[in-house]
């Protein structure tokens, strides 16, 4: 049961911004801005770093709901994301998203972890200052999600069906769904 009082059965972070719509808006943007965006990272590999944090972070609602968004968007290619989460350094992903999750996972620590070593790691495989920079924000927005989501203690789904159907949902992007106007 959630800390606050939040529409019932609604899980994660949905049941929060519906709780405060004014607040949810510019977070919904922000994930459709950093996930879904222009950028030469493709949205499953954004997925993928989202996933990578929010598993570090032990937030089970979000790596699981954004796991199976990147099953979703990596199509054949869906065992990669349990791959990463087994050993991101022995999964078949290229050596470029490697130093990327690298860095994702030292912002999730702590900011001040990532070390210009690690910058140019990324740099010398190919990544862009966009990449890098959007690597650190997606991860650094994932923290403050995954606290937010478990800060609040907001209901999390058990039923593996349950984060498929919200892949497939939240593989097609991040706009907040229009609200009811209150009437007078």
């Amino acid at each position: 049961m959630a800390h606050i009082n939040v529409p019932e059965g609604v899980p994660g972070i949905r049941s929060l911004v519906m709780f405060r719509p004014e607040t949810g808006k510019p977070l919904y943007e922000l994930a459709q801005v950093l996930l879904r965006g222009e950028s030469t990272l493709s949205p499953a590999d954004r997925e993928l770093i989202a996933t990578y944090v929010s598993y570090r972070n032990n937030c089970t609602f979000c790596y699981s709901s954004h796991a199976a968004a990147a099953r979703c968007l990596y199509e054949d290619d869906e065992l990669i994301v349990d791959e990463v989460l087994k050993d991101m350094q022995e999964a078949l992903i290229s050596a470029k998203l490697k130093t990327l999750l690298h860095i994702a996972g030292k912002v999730q620590i702590l900011g001040k972890e990532v070390t210009q070593p690690d910058i140019d790691a990324a740099r010398n495989l190919g990544a862009t200052d966009k990449e890098i920079h959007d690597t650190v924000l997606i991860a650094a927005a994932f923290s403050m999600f995954n606290r937010y989501v478990d800060g609040l203690a907001s209901l999390t789904p058990t039923e593996p069906e349950a984060y498929a159907e919200m892949g497939v949902r939240m593989a097609k992007g991040y706009i907040l769904p229009a609200q009811p106007v209150p009437q007078p």
